[in-house]
């Protein structure tokens, strides 16, 4: 029978749809709305009826010009709210920090996944958690850091600079003693990205697969959705979202970051038979 995290790591499965859980007073799009148990167990359920495979808890905001959060602050968001899932449900959960300590508490709580926007390099100990409980991680790219990431990015080729990154990413954690099969990669799309960027790198999706390990997507009511269809209202570009998931399906993406699962799952489950379907 399979581990939890086995489950996430099955390249040989359905893609996965990871639903987004922020419990924090300031993400982009759904900031304050997870701030109790009962609201948060709700929406998990919600989430796992419409087909989650996988939940992403989050108590630090990673949007442009984001302030950062102390280590005390986080842990009083996330710890509690990793128990309350765990208590009720046997899903997958992810834990989206760069600090190895939340980390470490998260797992000992009942999280099985490290998420990772700095690929392991803001806390130097982070590679230690995830050696010391053989957690799969996933490393992002990301140019800069939150609070500047997107005053000027610049790329001289963006797909090649970002594989360039994750490469050398996963080979150091390999070589830290890391499993490379318990690492996925992450392009971020609107980490230190113009919309050109973030088209780009939809566009040309599939050579990310080249790196050999899982691919995840996390493009979620992104501010380059909202440029292109005008909508400024995050909550409106769900729709849009899920276009882009199936197209990501079409380009070998393994795992999809989303605030709507129902959507989005019904967009994977039929670009996935579109795949599938026999050309004869």
């Amino acid at each position: 029978m399979m581990c939890r995290s086995d489950i996430i790591l099955d390249q040989g499965q359905q893609v996965l749809v990871m639903g987004i859980l922020n419990v924090t007073p300031d993400s982009f799009s759904d900031g304050g709305r997870l701030t109790n148990q009962e609201t948060l167990l709700q929406r998990a359920e919600s989430m796992i009826a419409a087909g989650a495979n996988i939940l992403d808890i989050g108590g630090e905001s990673t949007r442009p010009f984001a302030a950062k959060v102390e280590l005390a602050e986080e842990l009083n968001r996330v710890i509690p709210a990793i128990e309350s899932i765990r208590h009720h449900f046997p899903i997958p959960i992810s834990i989206d920090t760069t600090k190895a300590t939340v980390a470490e508490r998260a797992i000992e709580a009942g999280a099985d996944l490290i998420n990772d926007i700095s690929a392991l390099r803001f806390d130097s100990q982070m590679i230690e958690v995830a050696k010391e409980h053989n957690a799969p991680v996933i490393l992002m790219h990301m140019q800069g850091q939150p609070g500047d990431m997107q005053k000027k990015p610049c790329y001289d080729d963006v797909i090649n600079d970002i594989s360039t990154f994750l490469r050398e990413r996963l080979d150091w954690a390999e070589k830290k003693g890391l499993n490379r099969n318990r690492m996925i990669i992450d392009p971020g799309i609107g980490f230190g990205k113009t919309l050109e960027h973030n088209l780009t790198i939809l566009k040309h999706l599939d050579q990310f697969r080249a790196l050999g390990v899982p691919l995840l997507l996390g493009h979620s009511r992104k501010a380059f959705i909202g440029t292109i269809l005008d909508l400024d209202d995050p909550g409106r570009r769900d729709c849009a979202t899920a276009a882009i998931a199936a197209l990501a399906v079409m380009a070998g993406v393994s795992i999809i970051r989303v605030h709507d699962v129902k959507k989005t799952i019904q967009a994977v489950r039929l670009a996935e038979a579109i795949k599938m379907a026999d050309d004869s």
